[in-house]
């Protein structure tokens, strides 16, 4: 059965078939003195100031029924593509994300019980995860993606995403990277191609003014 197109803004983002999807919200992306301070070489501070902005959303989403999907990186040597693993060594041989080490745990963010949360061990959360059969299973057609880094796992998982079937939106105040220039051309290149580019207000605003939400048709 072919599924009806969501033409509108206010359709695609129905609290009845959206989901958040938070990337990579960890210390070693986001904290002072994380792998992308000491390792990369690069000024952190945007990754930390999108903390607040994303639970705010998260909050949003509670409210009104949206299921949020925690995605983490585990950057393990022996589980990275080895092309990855390559271009991570020409920095250093410090693991980003390493299995029980302080720079896998969260920043600033802080799931609930029960929200899923995914591990992935590639840039892109779809790859060798179940993430995908998560979401048909819930009936979600619509990603709100939110995280780091906007121009590297954000954008892969974004870009896979879109090849899938499922909608595309970036909560565009809830996204950042060490680097401004990349994150302003991902953010261009998804309005001129693959989804919606809208603040996490705008975003909150459509699910307060939808008719139904999850929350209470469940």
């Amino acid at each position: 059965m072919t599924k009806t197109l969501l033409d509108t803004v206010d359709k695609r983002l129905s609290p009845a078939h959206s989901a958040v999807m938070v990337i990579d919200m960890q210390n070693d992306f986001c904290a002072e003195k994380g792998y992308v301070e000491t390792v990369v070489g690069k000024d952190a501070t945007p990754c930390r100031a999108v903390a607040s902005e994303i639970m705010a959303l998260v909050g949003a989403a509670r409210e009104h029924g949206v299921p949020v999907f925690w995605i983490k990186a585990n950057y393990d040597p022996d589980r990275l593509p080895e092309g990855m693993l390559v271009k991570q060594r020409e920095k250093s041989s410090d693991i980003c994300c390493g299995t029980g080490s302080w720079g896998i745990d969260f920043y600033g963010v802080a799931p609930d019980s029960g929200e899923p949360v995914i591990e992935k061990h590639s840039y892109s959360a779809f790859a060798g995860t179940d993430v995908e059969q998560q979401l048909r299973a819930r009936d979600v057609r619509t990603l709100v993606f939110a995280g780091v880094q906007t121009n590297v796992c954000v954008e892969s998982s974004l870009r896979d995403a879109v090849c899938r079937g499922f909608y595309a939106v970036v909560a565009s105040d809830c996204v950042a990277s060490h680097t401004l220039p990349l994150h302003e051309a991902t953010l261009k290149n998804v309005q001129f191609l693959f989804g919606d580019v809208l603040e996490r207000r705008r975003i909150a605003a459509v699910w307060s003014a939808a008719p139904q939400s999850r929350r209470n048709t469940g």
